[in-house]
């Protein structure tokens, strides 16, 4: 076996790079929306521009899974994640030097087309690195830092801003994927035979991927599930201020349980999955097991439609985000354990991008019922999803989750 082979040290060194990078990609990603207002009043942009930029990222970001999953496959885990983080790096750094909306909006493309580099190589990664029963583990470790960086990214950012100006918060961030980058390529390596020339020239064969229906049932899934995400990211601390009042200090001191609990979920859910497989359940079943768990936690979010107090409110959104990150990091190691190394990336990046479509469209949509009136209706739409992704995902797969 692969993972056996290789030294732990390494393989944990590895992990620790994957989680720094999940850690960076987050930091850079929010600059932009920590910064907005400075930025806006600075280059002239009004709210409809601000948004139509988002949109610029969220679309480059999308579309570039479609090709990353399968140039991870072509170039490998080590080579891949290099040139993609300091890609995004770049265009990281490149965002303090704009002097006008259509500049920034490119600079956020460019981001974004880098982005999915880490969610393609990362998985591959582990497949090349760590043996079944610790994947889901070693999966889960290294996205929680997503939530690490997006906790660090608020001081981080307003530090540098408030002493230097905006536009050096973009430069030092960006710089450091660098120095990541040289970490990287002096600590990874990789399986024998898993990169080089000779592995270039095999091509991917498409047909039997776009074949397969396990990969448009897990795409339509993560479509489903990862809205309930996205808006408990992005609009979850807007609804504690408008609906119940609560002050932005306020905020700030209590919407971070919510996220500290996703990062439980991450890491928790990837273990959880471990200790099956370590039981004798399959990979595969043992992974599903977990969502299905998620899956029925989920729902207990629609509760905070009733208006119970703050506190239970925010009980049931940090179970809501441990449920999806439950459910998120198992889908990802499941996509792991049933398909083969050589393929894996490429398979990964076309369900990723069922989760950028999600967030496109559930974006537009609650805008649409948040405008339209309380936030009651997006809770109790949110609750159904997670269970409706479920049955899609498992109903892709469930062929798939018997003993060899």
């Amino acid at each position: 076996m692969i993972a056996e082979a290789r030294p732990s040290r390494l393989r944990w060194a590895i992990l620790t790079l994957l989680f720094l990078a999940t850690v960076l990609n987050y930091v850079d990603r929010q600059t932009l929306s920590i910064l907005a207002s400075l930025v806006q009043h600075d280059l002239g942009i009004d709210t409809i521009g601000y948004a139509h930029i988002v949109q610029c990222f969220l679309i480059a970001y999308t579309l570039s899974y479609l090709v990353t999953g399968w140039v991870t496959d072509k170039l490998g885990a080590k080579l891949t994640l290099a040139l993609c983080l300091g890609w995004w790096s770049l265009a990281n750094m490149m965002t303090g030097f704009v002097r006008s909306a259509g500049q920034l909006g490119f600079a956020r493309t460019m981001l974004g087309i880098g982005e999915p580099g880490v969610y393609t190589a990362g998985p591959k990664a582990v497949a090349e690195h760590f043996a079944p029963e610790q994947r889901g583990f070693a999966f889960g470790a290294y996205t929680a830092g997503a939530m690490v960086g997006a906790t660090l990214a608020p001081p981080l950012i307003g530090g540098l801003a408030l002493t230097y100006g905006w536009r050096s918060a973009f430069v030092v961030t960006g710089a450091m994927g660098f120095v990541w980058v040289a970490a990287w390529l002096l600590i990874y390596r990789s399986p024998p035979g898993s990169e080089g020339p000779a592995r270039t020239r095999e091509p991917i064969a498409w047909g039997p991927i776009l074949r397969d229906r396990a990969v448009w049932g897990l795409a339509a899934s993560r479509m489903i599930a990862d809205p309930v995400w996205y808006f408990y990211l992005f609009w979850f601390p807007k609804y504690l201020t408008d609906e119940r009042s609560l002050s932005l200090l306020s905020v700030a001191k209590l919407a971070w349980v919510v996220y500290l609990a996703a990062d439980i979920g991450s890491v928790g859910g990837g273990w959880f999955s471990g200790r099956l497989v370590r039981r004798g359940i399959t990979p595969a079943r043992s992974r599903i097991i977990a969502m299905g768990l998620a899956a029925a936690l989920a729902p207990f979010g629609m509760l905070i439609a009733t208006h119970v107090g703050i506190a239970p409110t925010l009980a049931l959104g940090a179970l809501v985000a441990f449920a999806h990150l439950v459910f998120q990091i198992n889908m990802g190691t499941l996509i792991v354990d049933i398909y083969p190394i050589r393929t894996v990336a490429t398979v990964f990046g076309l369900i990723a991008a069922g989760s950028g479509l999600g967030g496109m469209i559930s974006t537009q949509v609650v805008g649409h019922l948040v405008a339209g009136g309380s936030y009651d209706r997006v809770f109790l739409l949110m609750g159904l999803l997670h269970p409706i992704a479920f049955l899609i995902g498992w109903f892709a797969v469930k062929d798939r989750l018997k003993p060899a």
